[in-house]
């Protein structure tokens, strides 16, 4: 799992309040328990930490009201007693230092193969570039007040709005104008987001759920120029349905203690955290930015190529990209 996929175990208790119970692990590495329960997932980027609003994949250190410095350092303290099997927490001063330490990190990519300096001829990539960029929690909302619309008011990505039109007379000019379309298609192009829990059971402004959304890439990747949600928002998008396990992840059966309904997954997500039946399978939005060096994607590493990230998403959501807006976008989403 950890050559593979990029996956460490993580056990994490059923919350004694929850809403569901588990009645059935199957695990092919034989951690079978029904109340702790053996999980596998991408250990999150270690850089960029000033654009994240919230901490973890199931964001369980980034309590309502706790700011994200706060959920590291707990972050920190929980991963030395834990991971590191340490007998006490480390010293508030010690803390600090680690989380000083990782909060100066910053990751991106600076040279593309094909288009060569990624922050030339007024391009914005690099980590330079991104150390400077400005975080302010809730920028960028996709949806107003009343809670309608669904598309971020400015562009998410502005990195390479400086390559826009060029002429492709060499390689480098047209290597650089597909990035250019490619960062055009995720701010601009249409998304019908349905069957989404986290946005579409969310309340429009009706008060009903938004059933259908009409959105762009930015719905939910909305941090500008870092991706990511710019407050803390745990999504269900199907990463953790069964179909997509193979032989390699645990299937946990959960039962609904009211209703008796039932479900497989490969990943409660946010429900070991909320004990809520809602948040099964939910997940919160990662930032995007140095992707070419993170693979595998997603939480349980089951995409092994960003083609593959695009894929799933064309899929799920019915993209209809044409041969050449796949290969943009997938060389966009390279260059960050």
């Amino acid at each position: 799992m950890l050559l593979g996929r990029g996956l460490i175990r993580v056990e994490m208790p059923v919350p004694a309040n929850a809403e569901f119970a588990v009645s059935r692990t199957t695990n092919p590495y034989g951690c079978g328990s029904t109340s702790l329960l053996s999980l596998y997932r991408r250990i999150p980027m270690s850089a960029n930490l000033h654009l994240l609003s919230e901490v973890m994949w199931d964001g369980r250190e980034s309590a309502p009201g706790r700011s994200t410095r706060n959920a590291l350092v707990l972050q920190a303290s929980h991963a030395t007693t834990g991971h590191a099997a340490a007998t006490s927490s480390p010293a508030s001063a010690t803390l600090n230092a680690l989380v000083n330490f990782e909060s100066g990190q910053f990751a991106a990519q600076q040279v593309d193969t094909q288009a060569g300096s990624l922050v030339g001829a007024g391009a914005k990539g690099g980590p330079a570039a991104l150390a400077t960029e400005k975080f302010l929690a809730g920028s960028n909302p996709p949806f107003r007040a009343d809670g309608s619309g669904g598309v971020p008011p400015l562009p998410v990505f502005s990195l390479y709005s400086a390559w826009q039109g060029l002429n492709g007379a060499t390689a480098v000019s047209r290597a650089r104008a597909s990035i250019a379309r490619g960062e055009r298609i995720f701010n601009t192009r249409p998304v019908l987001i349905r069957g989404v829990a986290g946005l579409n059971d969310a309340p429009g402004p009706n008060g009903l759920p938004r059933t259908q959304i009409v959105g762009t890439c930015g719905t939910c990747d909305n941090t500008p120029n870092g991706g990511g949600h710019s407050t803390p928002l745990s999504l269900n998008i199907g990463i953790a349905q069964t179909d997509r396990a193979g032989t390699e992840l645990p299937v946990f059966t959960l039962i609904h203690k009211t209703t008796g309904a039932s479900l497989r997954t490969t990943d409660p997500g946010r429900a070991l955290v909320t004990g809520r039946w809602a948040d099964v399978g939910k997940f919160k939005v990662p930032g995007l930015r140095n992707l070419a060096a993170r693979a595998p994607y997603f939480h349980d590493g089951s995409a092994a190529t960003l083609a593959q990230v695009i894929g799933f998403y064309e899929r799920r959501f019915r993209l209809q990209l044409t041969p050449a807006e796949r290969a943009d976008l997938e060389a966009f989403l390279q260059s960050l």
